[in-house]
């Protein structure tokens, strides 16, 4: 990958960081609690009301992902 487009995509995660400081204390407590068995879900709700929501059971695969990106700090 690009270097120049590392450092681009680092500074825009910071400001995505800085618009929203909750994300990252929910992520933090999110990873303390998930396992095998848990269920993520996700919703968005657009600005005339409309959601669309999903949901997946986390497996043991997951949590290798889960654990390789937060062995690499993205959080």
């Amino acid at each position: 990958m690009n270097p120049m487009n590392l450092m681009k995509y680092r500074q825009m995660l910071e400001t995505f960081r800085e618009n929203h400081p909750k994300l990252p204390l929910f992520l933090k407590a999110a990873s303390q609690r998930i396992c095998e068995g848990s269920v993520v879900e996700i919703k968005l709700k657009d600005p005339d009301g409309q959601e669309i929501v999903t949901n997946f059971l986390v497996n043991q695969q997951d949590m290798e992902l889960i654990r390789e990106l937060g062995g690499m700090g993205i959080q």
